[in-house]
């Protein structure tokens, strides 16, 4: 019985989105360009739908692929690393712990 489930949720899952041209997801989603932030409003934007199919490994997969379009923007507009954005956010967590920024 239980592989008779798993079947049927692994057809369920196949059959998602087969009606649309949109690959994963349930609608179209404009493609931006690496290293431009129109790269991170389309990783937001798939993940949002990620998050309205209720699809936790499209999520984390979604959540990967917006740190790696954040990770290339600031390297191209700032010059800057992505560990160096997030040694800023652990003093910025700190700061709201004590309650002083």
């Amino acid at each position: 019985m239980e592989q008779v489930v798993q079947n049927q949720d692994y057809q369920n899952y196949k059959n998602m989105n087969t009606d649309n041209n949109y690959g994963y997801h349930t609608h179209e989603i404009q493609k931006g360009i690496l290293g431009e932030f129109s790269k991170i409003e389309e990783e937001f934007e798939e993940l949002k739908d990620a998050y309205n199919q209720t699809d936790p490994i499209m999520i984390l997969c979604e959540c990967s692929d917006l740190i790696g379009a954040i990770k290339h923007y600031v390297n191209q507009q700032f010059n800057i690393e992505l560990d160096d954005l997030i040694k800023f956010n652990n003093k910025t967590e700190q700061a709201f712990k004590i309650g002083k920024r």
